[in-house]
Parts: C-alpha cells; structure tokens; sequence
C-alpha cells in the first residue's frame, strides 16, 4: 500500500527532532565556544539508516482498524511502507525510498490506463470503417480492423519497438528504462544523426526484460497500432486480405518504427534544434506526424496503388457517391474515438506526477475542444455548400480536429486549440473534394484526408501557435525553455523545425510505403478480381458474410465496365 503524505508530515518532524536530540549536547557545547571556533562547522549529518520510532507516529490500533475506516482517513498510514530489513526495522531511507515508488507507480497506472484507451480506439476505428462501407463488405472490413491489431503487435514485438526506442534513454516519468540505451548514428555534418534504435528485440535482448521499458512498450504499440489501421479505410472494399496483412506487418516493423524513432525516440529529428538551432527540433507532442501522417500517407500509396472502386467514376471523370451502409454505426465509432483520444494526448505525458505532468487537464481540454470546433468546420462548411449538414463529414470533422490537436496539445492554450481544431473541420472537407474531384483518388472513409491532411496540419500549427507555457522539467528535446510558435513571438525556427518534418514525412514515408507495396502487388497482388468486389468481399474473401440473413447476387454481364479495363466484367 502507498504512504501518503500527510502521514510522511507527521513522521518527517519527529525524525528530525530525533536527530536534534542526538546532535543538541554537542551543538550546546560548540555554543559555548568563540564564535569564530565554530563558524563554519558542518550541521550533523542525518543517516537514512537510522530506525524510526513508529509508534510516534500514532498508527491506528489493529482493534481501530477493525472497526472499518469509513471515512478513508486511516487506511494507508506509517505501518504500510515496506521495510527493507525487518531486524532494522523502519527507517527513513525506506520512507523516501517509498515516495519515489509511488511516483512511478502512479505515472506507470496513468500510462497504462491511457494505452489501455488507445487500444480500445481499435473498435471505434473498425465501426466507422464498416459503416462507411457497404454491407456487403462488412465482415471483410471488420476483419482488417481486427486483425491489425495481432499482426501489428507481433511485428512490433520482433523488431519495431527496438528499431523505434531502442536508443531513447532514461525516461524519466517511468523511472528510468536505461536498457533502452543504443541507437544507430552516423556523423553528417559535424552533429550526430540518430537512425534506429538497438536495444529491445523481442523485448528481451539488451537487458530489455524491464518492467518501465514494457510499460513504454505498451503505450507505444497501441499508438503503432493506430496508424496501421488507418491504411485499411482507404483501401476498404478492394483490398485483397493477404496483401492487407504484409503491408501492415511491414508498417508496423519498418516504417512506422523509423520516422517515430527520429522523432520520439532520440533519432535526428528530434535533435534539430540542439544541433542547429531550430527551437526545439521537430516537436510532435502526442503524434499528428508521427502517427496520423504515417497511417494517412500510407493510405494515399496503397489509394493510388489499388485504384478506384468500380462504379466509383464515370468515363468523364466524374464520380459517383457511394453510400455507406450504416451511418449510426459510423457516428458511434466517432464517439468511440473521441472517448479514446483521452487516453492518446493526455497519456502522452507518460505520467501524471512530476515533470509538468499535471498539464494532463491542460491536454485533456485542448483535445476536447479542437474535437468539437472540428465538427463546427465540417458541419457549417456542407451546410452552407451544399444547403444540408452531412452526418459523415461532420463526424470526420469531429476526427479532424483531434487528429490536428494530437501534435500541439500539449504546447497550446485553449484558444490556439479551437483555431486549430476550426481549421481541420473545414480542411478535411476541401481536402476530401480535391481527392475525390481533382485526382480522381477513391477513398470510402476519407482516411487520407482525416488523417494525412490534418496531420501534416497538426505538425505545422506546433510552429504557429505553441504558447511557451508548457515547462516540462524544464526543456524539451534538450533544448532549454518551453517550445513557443511564431504567434507567440517564437521565431521561425520551431516552424522550420516542424516543415522539416512535413518535408521527410511526404518524402520518406511515402516514398517507402508505396516501393514496397509495389512490391506486394508483385508477388501476391493487391486488388481482389472485378467478380470478387462486385459480389462483395465477405464471401470471396472471408468465407461467410457479414449479413448473412441478406441475399447479395451479383449481376453479371459481358461489356466491359467503365474505367476498369477488359478485364473488369460485371
């Protein structure tokens, strides 16, 4: 049980009085001396190995306790810290050791709670995918949403959580993870260019089998997670199963690993402003670039990649709505997300005690409200457009804006957090029209949008509108003083900081995710056959339907269909 403190106030006096009575003769004696002799003599030192009387104290009696405690107010007293030698018996060195492990215990409760949120994002994530998809293509949908858990998970295991924090240090909050203590640098122009971590393959090698390194491990694999799962709404409806479960393995062991190495986990990134002077380097509080730009650039790739779904644009370019199947389904899954995103940026202090951990309000209301600004943009912007709110793009409104705040949440006042979750609302429906219209990109969610767009947004608004309020122990990455945008008299160089990460997100991250699934199309293809998406993907795929009380026959003829080639016949 923890020591509280009211009841370390109460011993803290009489262990000192103690030592006063022990050190008062001498201390009467030296009184007595020129005041010269004794000028600077040193004050006796208190030894941490000294026994403590608990009975001064004045534990409650084993007969009070019996009597219950209703009012809380003496349960966990002196008589509950553990002692390290019973013959010893209490000490002060076990009372202080005591308060330091119950302020890793509460920051390793806080970030598990918080992972535990994230990860149940998953099922808000799986029901807006499928009720944005046409029921036909429930169960293979719900599958992708499921699955990308257990594939992700175990490819993060093997090597991405090493690749990504395998070189990141001491974090203090959880009490230190020293294992994680290896990263891959080369020298590039004079400074060091952290690459990959080294430490924590299948959590064991490098001494890695830790109790705050698999704490970390955790939290950062629910966040992995989430940008693996993005990818499966952009490729919804089209996407073969086998090639849906390669790419996620390799997002998740390879590319995600990578770019959130250089941003969180000691990489180079994160070091631009020590190395040269660009605020505080690339500053990405709780993962608008790391995760949502990484999960949404990897759906443009396999988008372009798979190609349109048949029907979805007409000879002339043209497209075609189609429809979800379940629009309830799809605003309970926002709901979901919303609840869950409580755990994603107020968690990403990685404790609730010390440090500036108790910006955990702080986070929580910015996120709040740059979620519900979010829905004000998309919801007036279709209204006004076209003369009805639309439920769909107010609901990924709602998203927009959380994805936008997840980077600056924790840099930004409440003001700064409504401008910017404003600004994702109506950004996430002119981003959905360009796709949709200017490139001719299907997209059934508006995953791309949602979260490539708004993330990259998210990063960018770190730069603008960072207030220089959030001390966290005093420096971030490094760098001394809180991070502050160019609104706020910052300078440009946090807003060079963060377009250096945009720059390396669409180059890098892009780049990558598109040559290897390139790759996976070789081998075992990405699209499912024109037969297969026409009679839904459930049975071709899955082997039972999601719906299997609804009859689905597909029709069939011999003309070719329009933008799909000789291939395609409905």
């Amino acid at each position: 049980m923890f020591l509280r403190t009211r009841n370390l106030k109460k011993w803290i006096p009489l262990a000192v009085g103690f030592s006063l009575l022990l050190c008062g003769p001498a201390a009467w004696a030296q009184s007595q001396s020129p005041p010269m002799a004794n000028a600077h003599a040193a004050p006796a030192p208190v030894s941490l190995d000294a026994p403590v009387n608990v009975n001064q104290a004045n534990p409650p009696s084993a007969d009070v306790m019996a009597k219950g405690d209703p009012s809380g107010t003496l349960t966990g007293n002196i008589d509950d810290v553990a002692v390290s030698d019973a013959k010893k018996g209490l000490t002060m060195g076990d009372a202080l050791n005591q308060v330091g492990q119950n302020k890793i215990a509460i920051n390793f409760v806080w970030t598990l709670i918080t992972g535990f949120l994230v990860m149940f994002m998953q099922a808000g994530f799986a029901a807006v995918e499928t009720g944005l998809c046409r029921a036909k293509n429930a169960n293979h949908t719900m599958m992708m949403n499921f699955m990308v858990y257990g594939f992700g998970l175990f490819a993060y295991w093997v090597c991405g959580y090493a690749i990504q924090m395998g070189g990141v240090g001491a974090v203090g909050n959880l009490g230190g993870t020293a294992p994680l203590s290896s990263e891959f640098s080369i020298n590039l122009f004079g400074k060091s260019w952290g690459l990959f971590g080294l430490h924590g393959f299948f959590l064991t090698q490098g001494a890695t089998f830790d109790v705050a390194v698999l704490v970390l491990f955790l939290f950062q694999m629910v966040f992995m997670d989430t940008a693996a799962t993005i990818v499966t709404g952009a490729a919804a409806e089209r996407w073969k199963f086998a090639a849906f479960a390669i790419s996620s393995v390799f997002l998740a062991a390879i590319t995600y690993p990578l770019f959130a190495n250089w941003a969180w986990g000691g990489g180079w990134l994160s070091g631009l402003g020590a190395n040269y002077g660009l605020g505080h380097g690339y500053c990405d509080f709780a993962g608008s670039g790391v995760v949502h730009a990484v999960g949404g650039l990897t759906a443009l790739a396999l988008a372009i990649m798979v190609g349109p779904r048949i029907g979805k644009f007409n000879r002339d370019g043209s497209s075609n709505a189609i429809p979800g199947h379940d629009i309830t389904m799809v605003l309970i899954g926002c709901f979901i997300l919303a609840f869950g995103w409580f755990g994603f940026n107020p968690g990403s202090t990685l404790g609730a005690s010390g440090n500036g951990a108790l910006r955990i309000g702080t986070i929580a209301v910015a996120t709040m409200l740059a979620g519900c600004t979010g829905s004000f943009g998309a919801i007036f912007y279709m209204w006004i457009r076209y003369g009805k709110p639309d439920a769909s793009m107010t609901g990924n409104g709602l998203l927009a804006g959380l994805v936008a705040i997840t980077a600056p949440s924790g840099f930004v006042n409440t003001v700064g957090a409504a401008i910017i979750g404003f600004v994702a609302g109506v950004l996430v429906c002119l981003s959905v029209e360009f796709l949709d219209r200017k490139c001719h990109l299907d997209d059934p969610v508006g995953a791309i949008s949602v979260h490539g767009t708004n993330g990259l947004w998210g990063v960018i608004s770190v730069g603008l509108f960072a207030d220089g309020t959030s001390n966290y122990g005093g420096s971030w990455n490094g760098v001394n003083g809180s991070v502050t945008g160019l609104f706020y008299g910052g300078g440009a160089g946090q807003l060079v900081a963060q377009l250096v990460g945009v720059v390396t997100l669409l180059g890098f991250v892009f780049s990558l995710s598109f040559v290897f699934n390139i790759l996976v199309d070789y081998v075992v293809g990405q699209r499912v056959s024109p037969e297969s998406e026409l009679e839904g993907l459930d049975l071709p795929e899955m082997g039972a339907a999601g719906y299997p009380e609804f009859v689905l026959k597909a029709y069939r003829q011999t003309t070719p269909i329009s933008g799909v080639g000789e291939a395609a016949r409905a």
